[in-house]
């Protein structure tokens, strides 16, 4: 493989976690100008802002493009260590915020804030500072690290933002794993956590695999490789888990919200045809319209039907309906579910013989609060035709069998 295409297939893989990294951010965007003042929501925002920046200004060809703009050979090293570096403040002030609550505002809290904002701020200004006194006049885009690693100052900047590094990622992983073995929490939020426990543990695989090779040459030896082609690899899966890790609370609890609400909008649409028969109207129907508006303009439709049937529900032919499944061996709750649909059909019939016949309806208010709440579970009981005709005619047959008063 020539050295363009060893290049092209180097710097693709630092797009895919900068992309991933945007789609965290984007995902998290309106909550977090919406709640603004949380800190929590600040620090995931800065902190996704400036993973993404690193893999976007690590990438070779901006690093060559940073380079060619201004002039400075390698100036893109301090300007991506120092990203890594707020990169590493964001994770401890986002883990200062997660371990005190989000409403916490004690002074241990501001003052744990306040030392990582002054540390980290004058870690970045000692790599600028590095830099400027290092004599790196030939432009390296892959294996700075290693190549300078003996020459002043620039190798007392390379080993200051590994450490700082390090030390984040060490602190971070450890309280997030700490966070992990808590009870109650919800299975996508502990599955995010781990995503994250995950790829922070692997950025200290790729602090190790740089200082190794860092190390390395100041002893004599040649383990480039480790900087060149093991961490960045490493670095790119680390920021994968970590966006993963952001995504999967949010849009696992989204995807199950949804799941749910087309779940129960499927299992009123039994119930909801027979009450169609009661007036023949029907829910209109919008295009645009979200899964949570059209499940609640069905569930309306449902009770405003059953509210319009109410007269014609026959309590006595309830309480046989119920007493009948309890004796077919039906649950409780399922033989009541299978006696408010024989009830409703009832209605129905009842309802359509008075309007064919011109009598009024009776006036009669039975109690039908609890059929209301069990729109449901009486829609699922629909589905089960044999079950409810053979309480039907039992309920019937025990209904002919009463001696009249």
């Amino acid at each position: 493989m020539s050295p363009s295409g060893l290049l092209n297939d180097l710097y693709i893989s630092f797009w895919i976690p900068a992309a991933v990294l945007t789609v965290a951010l984007a995902i998290k965007l309106p909550s977090i100008v919406k709640l603004w003042k949380d800190p929590l929501l600040r620090a995931v925002g800065g902190l996704l802002v400036l993973a993404c920046g690193v893999f976007v200004f690590a990438a070779p060809p901006t690093i060559a493009w940073t380079n060619r703009v201004t002039g400075v050979p390698n100036i893109s090293a301090p300007l991506v260590y120092s990203l890594l570096t707020a990169f590493c403040g964001s994770c401890l002030l986002l883990i200062a915020a997660w371990r005190n609550g989000i409403s916490d505002r004690s002074a241990a809290t501001r003052r744990v804030t306040r030392w990582v904002v002054i540390v980290y701020s004058g870690v970045i200004i000692a790599l600028w500072v590095l830099f400027a006194l290092a004599d790196v006049h030939e432009e390296r885009r892959q294996d700075l690290d290693t190549y300078y690693a003996t020459t002043a100052f620039i190798r007392e900047e390379i080993l200051l933002y590994l450490l700082a590094h390090t030390v984040a990622c060490l602190i971070t992983a450890k309280l997030i794993w700490n966070w992990v073995r808590t009870d109650g929490l919800d299975v996508w939020l502990r599955g995010g956590l781990k995503c994250l426990g995950v790829g922070y543990a692997m950025n200290l695989v790729f602090d190790a695999a740089k200082l190794t090779a860092v190390v390395a040459r100041w002893t004599g030896h040649d383990l480039d490789w480790l900087s060149t082609n093991l961490a960045p690899p490493v670095a790119c899966l680390s920021a994968i888990l970590i966006a993963v890790g952001f995504i999967l609370p949010h849009g696992g609890q989204y995807l199950r919200r949804r799941a749910r609400t087309r779940l129960s909008h499927w299992r009123l649409r039994s119930l909801y045809l027979l009450t169609r028969a009661v007036g023949g109207d029907r829910v209109p129907f919008e295009l645009r319209a979200t899964p949570e508006l059209r499940l609640t303009r069905r569930e309306t439709f449902i009770r405003d039907e059953l509210l319009h049937l109410a007269r014609f529900i026959d309590e006595d032919l309830s309480r046989r309906a119920y007493d009948t499944a309890v004796g077919l061996g039906h649950e409780a709750d399922r033989a009541k579910s299978i006696a408010h649909v024989v009830t409703i059909q009832d209605a129905i019939e009842t309802k359509g013989r008075a309007r064919k016949d011109g009598a009024t309806a009776p006036l009669n208010s039975p109690d039908i609060e609890n059929l209301l709440e069990e729109i449901e579970a009486v829609s699922r009981a629909l589905r089960h035709t044999d079950d409810i005709r053979a309480v039907r005619e039992l309920a019937a047959a025990a209904a002919e069998s009463v001696p009249a008063a």
